[in-house]
């Protein structure tokens, strides 16, 4: 196997968490300083549908929520002046605790600046430094005129992740909606899948898959070195096994992404 290599090989994409932080203060978002400035325009069209449908009679419905998210869908019809934060902290999820997103210091968050992209179906991508409101949006959701986000955001991501992924291994830890939004085109894609092994049995599990793709993600920006093929990110990820891992398991594909498995105990 080759040895890894430097950072700047690496991309990992992650997937938001439903559950978010609403900042309690500060400037709104601000289009024109978030990562990919060429995603502004259909940005301002998603969060311009976004602020009109959860306005309306329907809004729960349309946007596939119930009565408890009232408020977050009420939070959304003053999406663009709402305060704004970086992406690491409004992101709470399984997968952003477990990686300890928002305690990064400076130097990890720089690095992830570069390296990390959440798929977003309102922002389509950003970076865990990007300064974002809380929202409540689903990829899976067909918003009015725009129909259906994962097809509207495939129309526009691909000019932008396709170069910020070229010459770099794909470490794909999103979930299917998300893939739909965007497929890497010509880059080593590796997706991860996370299985539990009880009593010499594994089975697939998705409560923990988010907490240990977290658990991967902030140790390979923690390492000082990171893999450039899909053995190598393997191996890096076996540094886990004895402590958040029990076995790491590595298919390689003649289509699609490989498939990487991290294996937890039962």
């Amino acid at each position: 196997m080759s040895g890894p290599t430097t950072l700047a090989t690496v991309l990992i994409l992650l997937p938001p968490s439903e559950g978010k932080t609403a900042p309690a203060a500060g400037d709104p978002v601000d289009l024109a300083g978030l990562s990919h400035p060429g995603l502004e325009e259909p940005r301002r069209r998603v969060a311009d549908a976004l602020a009109t449908v959860s306005g309306q009679r329907n809004a729960m419905e349309a946007l596939g929520v119930g009565a408890s998210l009232a408020a977050e869908v009420e939070r959304n019809r003053t999406v663009w002046g709402n305060p704004a934060a970086a992406s690491a902290t409004v992101y709470s999820g399984v997968l952003y605790d477990a990686a300890g997103m928002a305690t990064w210091d400076d130097a990890r968050l720089a690095r992830a600046r570069t390296h990390v992209r959440t798929v977003s179906a309102l922002w389509g991508a950003v970076s865990p430094a990007d300064r974002i409101p809380a929202y409540r949006l689903s990829m899976g959701i067909s918003l009015g005129r725009l129909g259906g986000l994962a097809t509207f955001w495939k129309r526009h991501l691909p000019a932008e992740l396709d170069a910020l992924a070229d010459g770099r291994l794909v470490i794909d830890c999103r979930s299917a909606a998300y893939v739909a939004a965007y497929r890497p085109a010509d880059a080593p894609w590796v997706s991860v899948g996370v299985q539990r092994e009880l009593n010499g049995r594994r089975a697939v599990v998705s409560h923990m898959a988010k907490h240990t793709r977290g658990l991967l993600t902030a140790h390979l920006l923690g390492d000082d070195a990171v893999p450039e093929t899909a053995a190598d990110l393997a191996d890096a990820a076996a540094g886990m096994i004895g402590d958040a891992l029990v076995d790491v398991a590595l298919v390689r594909k003649a289509k699609g992404p490989d498939e990487l498995t991290l294996v937890i105990a039962g």
